[in-house]
């Protein structure tokens, strides 16, 4: 975000679907080989037409998420899992109605080796534990997929010390950045959750926007590094954010795209560029049109001519990767007001609308806080109420390794392992089995092995069978029914304890 006026980090510690042309209606009934069944947004790898964002199967789709930051920090892991299990917070951000991650990171938090700090394994996050910070993003990647939650990996620092105003530093090269935006295009290639990246965070002077000047100049930079994205994985969105001043016309960092409209940024693979934008209010810094006599109808005006014209235009998509305020002061409840109804309400606009990611999930941001309150758990209503009018539904969920189907015909399910106390000697551990198919389910299975020496001592609302390390647990009688879209739980209690969470495997009737 925002850094001049920015307080330090605490790192201590659907989509509705718009009935346009050649794209289906809400909920509309789609054929396909066989019986037909609802079409669900999101599926597959994303593109664009015009100023809309497309799913695999020409669905209009809106990204309506949160920023959960703490990988670009020296932490170089999502803050909170020092409070929290990471399955947990992602799970309360779908229930919130979040459907998409930005995930800042720094090239720190991607070198050999490179662990995370302030992850605590009691209880919780058992599974991340020996884990590298990449493989920590692994594991959030895969879980937020399995949830239906999309990820948009921010390239946000080039080092944990702090942010920069171009896309290298002497220390950081231009040829490390983009050998490391290849490296994870790669390493994501063929997983739909992670939708894109956005190449580098909050540009700013002296960064220049078509100015020619190779050294200086973030467009012709974008161009370099969102073709070598694209040159391992054609799928993915590349988003380009602007910079701080355009001939003369300053604003926030990273927020000003007025340069698209002479300089528009070039992809060898089209349908691929979403512009980003980012925009406070007076908690991060004071700027002229806040102070406007005319505030907040001045507000309109302001954003058009610095990124929302893109929009209006039909030149691209237009995201608001960031935006956020502590909401103390009156003008900044007022700016937000303004902003989630120039941003379009899903009810009325579907999505053809702007998409945005909030500043923040985190509590810690010194300048806004976050959705969650200083516990990590608590929810901010008041923040979160401002945003209800702009969120979108989720994305169908991913195949968390078994053989269903998410979305597709018949019955289908997946299971989410999750250890909720481990005392050494033993641990107990929940298993959520959720029907993602489009029939309700008569009965379930779920199998796993543990790579160790593990062995169930006692199990609630399943029986189970345990071979070797493989268990196989089945349903209860009073929960194999599952309604499309439902859940049911079962429990045991298991020996030893500090075993990691094996990948599970849901097979339904």
């Amino acid at each position: 975000m925002f850094r001049s006026l920015r307080r330090a980090l605490c790192v201590t510690v659907a989509a509705f679907l718009l009935p346009l042309a050649g794209a289906p209606s809400a909920g509309a009934v789609e054929r396909v080989d066989g019986p037909a069944r609802t079409a669900m947004a999101g599926e597959g790898y994303w593109h664009t037409d015009g100023r809309r964002v497309l799913d695999a199967a020409g669905r209009s789709v809106r990204i309506a998420g949160v920023n959960w930051f703490g990988f670009e920090t020296d932490t170089r892991v999502a803050h909170g899992l020092w409070a929290r299990d990471y399955k947990s917070m992602i799970d309360q951000m779908k229930s919130l109605g979040y459907n998409t991650i930005r995930l800042p990171y720094s090239d720190d938090a991607l070198k050999p080796g490179a662990m995370p700090d302030s992850i605590s394994h009691d209880g919780i996050n058992t599974d991340l534990r020996g884990l590298t910070s990449l493989q920590v993003m692994d594991r959030i990647v895969a879980y937020a997929g399995q949830s239906g939650l999309k990820v948009v990996l921010d390239r946000h620092r080039p080092d944990a010390a702090g942010q920069s105003a171009l896309w290298y530093t002497s220390t950081v090269p231009e040829s490390t950045w983009i050998t490391n935006l290849k490296a994870l295009a790669a390493r994501y290639q063929g997983d739909s959750t992670v939708i894109g990246i956005d190449l580098h965070n909050e540009p700013h002077d002296p960064a220049c926007w078509g100015c020619g000047d190779t050294a200086r100049d973030w467009r012709l930079a974008a161009e370099r590094a969102g073709n070598a994205v694209l040159s391992v994985n054609p799928d993915l969105l590349v988003f380009v954010e602007g910079v701080q001043s355009y001939n003369g016309v300053n604003g926030w960092w990273g927020g000003n795209l007025m340069g698209v409209a002479e300089h528009p940024v070039r992809l060898d693979v089209p349908d691929r560029l979403v512009y980003s934008a980012h925009d406070y209010a007076t908690s991060v810094g004071r700027q002229p049109w806040l102070e406007d006599p005319s505030f907040p109808a001045n507000m309109p005006d302001i954003w058009d001519k610095y990124w929302g014209y893109i929009f209006k235009q039909n030149i691209a998509p237009v995201w608001l990767g960031e935006f956020g305020t502590t909401l103390q002061s009156g003008v900044d409840q007022r700016w937000l007001s303004a902003l989630v109804t120039y941003l379009r309400s899903t009810s009325e606009h579907g999505a053809d609308s702007f998409h945005w990611t909030f500043w923040s999930w985190n509590p810690n941001s010194g300048d806004t806080g976050g959705i969650l309150k200083d516990d990590w758990t608590i929810l901010d209503t008041a923040k979160d109420g401002y945003l209800a009018a702009i969120k979108a539904p989720g994305f169908p969920a991913g195949d968390p390794g078994g053989p269903g189907d998410p979305g597709g015909e018949g019955p289908a399910c997946s299971a989410a392992y999750t250890v909720s106390s481990d005392w050494g000697g033993g641990f107990n551990a929940e298993v959520k089995v959720t029907n993602t198919g489009t029939v309700p389910l008569k009965s379930w299975r779920v199998t796993w092995t543990w790579s160790g020496a593990q062995r169930v001592t006692s199990m609630w609302n399943a029986s189970y069978t345990q071979s070797g390390t493989t268990v196989t647990a089945t349903n209860a009688t009073h929960n194999g029914a599952v309604p499309t879209g439902g859940s049911a739980s079962f429990g045991f209690g298991g020996a030893p304890g500090g075993g990691s969470v094996p990948s599970v495997t849901c097979t339904a009737t």
